[in-house]
């Protein structure tokens, strides 16, 4: 099924819960679609898990539309969303537009995501007016990391935690058709989740949001330079496949590899014409 930001908000009035998944390249991103997962976010990650960079502030305009172009070729159904990098959307409004809108023309994305709350509000008012569906980001919002003095929760306190719902009702009011919940209690978040119709998509914010996105190399267990507390790894697949890449290693410089079955042939008579 097609999925779009309608079966999005769909999906919160049924009672269906959402899947999301990073994706950076086609292979990866047609291996996750094909598993039948909602939606992709070309994720501004991508610093540290493709550049490896130690935060998400490096990250550019032209590398989102760069991934986000690829990952368009390999998913056909889900619902593709790119991050709006550090600085892309802060200086004024018109950069906002420029910016989600190369996004979408360029790149091929559903939608643009943007972290902040009321700090953010007159951004996503005019993206959403420029036609262009915009999902917000509330609570550990990496691009505040040096602010935040690191990764750390957000909402323990009970003013930080009014203005986390707060800010998500006012995403809400001005376009957003969903909002990321990143790194807040669980039960901020579903107090949040419950005071606007719009899907919530958690990470590391608990079991009652509409929805929940992952890093696919946390989950696979491919990046462990770190390994967040709400991170769940349903494979090794970082280990399979540095077993593997040393069978190939072991195979080449032992002569076992490429075997009869793995070379093409000439014809003799052909053959002889060479000598």
């Amino acid at each position: 099924m097609k999925n779009t930001v309608l079966t999005f908000k769909e999906a919160k009035m049924q009672g269906k819960k959402l899947t999301m998944l990073t994706a950076y390249d086609y292979s990866m991103a047609k291996i996750i679609d094909e598993s039948g997962i909602n939606g992709i976010l070309i994720g501004d990650s991508l610093g540290m898990v493709i550049k490896g960079d130690e935060d998400t502030l490096a990250v550019t305009v032209d590398e989102i539309i760069y991934h986000t172009k690829a990952v368009k070729k390999g998913a056909k159904n889900a619902l593709i969303v790119s991050d709006m990098p550090f600085l892309s959307y802060h200086t004024s409004i018109e950069d906002a537009i420029y910016h989600a809108g190369r996004m979408v023309k360029e790149g091929g994305a559903h939608a643009v995501k943007l972290e902040g709350g009321a700090n953010v509000l007159p951004q996503v008012r005019a993206i959403v007016a420029a036609q262009i569906p915009v999902m917000g980001h509330l609570g550990l919002t990496p691009q505040s990391v040096n602010a935040f003095g690191g990764f750390k929760v957000q909402g323990k306190s009970e003013e930080t935690a009014k203005q986390l719902i707060a800010d998500a009702v006012a995403l809400e009011e001005v376009g957003a058709f969903s909002i990321v919940l990143e790194g807040i209690p669980a039960k901020v978040a579903e107090l949040i989740s419950k005071a606007v119709s719009i899907p919530t998509i958690g990470i590391g914010a608990g079991r009652e949001c509409d929805g929940q996105i992952l890093v696919y190399q946390d989950m696979l267990g491919m990046f462990d330079n770190f390994i967040p507390k709400f991170v769940k790894q349903y494979a090794s697949v970082g280990k399979i496949m540095g077993e593997a890449i040393g069978m190939y290693i072991e195979e080449v410089e032992k002569g076992l590899f490429p075997e009869d079955k793995h070379t093409f042939k000439i014809d003799e008579e052909q053959l002889k014409k060479l000598y």
